[in-house]
């Protein structure tokens, strides 16, 4: 069953251009929500959300600047709000930390990479590197499913040809250790999906294994999205790259970079 979208939605980010040219001093209405923006994404921490543009809220911006190679301000200069306002995928970021292109188990690249791993660097067991995956959501899904497990398919071959892994589909009631599926708004998870246009998908890496998209957005499983679509074959690379262990890249070439545009393709393992 193909799930039916207005074009004419409002992005959950849509706030954040009305805070664009706010700078440290200030005190501007919707302020608060971008205190709880940045803490969403691994910027910021505190429990009470206000409308001052303190220091904290100019630190905050400051490090999410650097980390997406902008001019760095600590203002909300048109560049930054640009780079806020794009979907994005639900994983923090976490900045400044150190590229790397080996050490993770199953990790060992074939070439040096745009990619890093997770602090920690939480991984999978040197015996599971061939990993079972099958389908299990709460909502309608974007086509039929033997469309969807063609996609997730690609995504998985994209990162078997480069890393150790191996992955293979299982049944729906077979004990799986990657599980995909289809969710609206709060599944469970404690990570609420937030309509479309915000956060697309989000995962857990080892050894948890869920990927989860948002049912709320348009997606394409064509070869060629349209420009109001999101690729489903693109996110499930970059997802597939949280579950084995990389964190968010500040590379935009990266697959693992944490933000696409709609109608956007980005399906392959770029090297330097």
């Amino acid at each position: 069953m193909i799930l039916l979208h207005s074009v004419e939605s409002q992005s959950s980010f849509e706030f954040i251009k009305q805070l664009e040219g706010c700078r440290k001093g200030q005190s501007v209405n919707g302020l608060h929500k971008m205190k709880q923006y940045l803490k969403q994404f691994g910027y910021i921490k505190m429990r009470e959300y206000d409308d001052q543009f303190d220091p904290l809220l100019e630190s905050a911006i400051r490090n999410y600047q650097q980390n997406y190679n902008l001019n760095v301000t600590g203002t909300l200069h048109p560049d930054t709000v640009n780079q806020m306002m794009m979907p994005r995928c639900g994983v923090k970021d976490v900045a400044n930390t150190t590229t790397t292109n080996s050490g993770s188990s199953g990790l060992q690249f074939h070439h040096v990479s745009r990619y890093k791993f997770f602090p920690g660097n939480p991984k999978w067991p040197p015996e599971r590197h061939h990993l079972t995956y099958n389908f299990k959501s709460s909502a309608n899904v974007p086509g039929s499913n033997q469309d969807i497990s063609a996609v997730c398919s690609r995504a998985f071959k994209t990162w078997s040809e480069v890393t150790n892994f191996t992955f293979e589909e299982v049944g729906e009631n077979a004990k799986a250790d990657i599980v995909i599926g289809f969710h609206h708004g709060d599944h469970g998870d404690g990570l609420p999906f937030d309509g479309p246009k915000g956060v697309v998908a989000h995962a857990f890496t080892a050894v948890d294994g869920r990927i989860h998209y948002d049912a709320d957005e348009k997606w394409s499983l064509l070869k060629d999205p349209a420009r109001d679509e999101m690729d489903l074959e693109t996110i499930a690379v970059h997802e597939v790259g949280h579950v084995i262990g990389l964190d968010h890249s500040s590379e935009k070439e990266s697959v693992m970079f944490a933000t696409i545009g709609f109608g956007t393709i980005k399906r392959e393992i770029a090297f330097r």
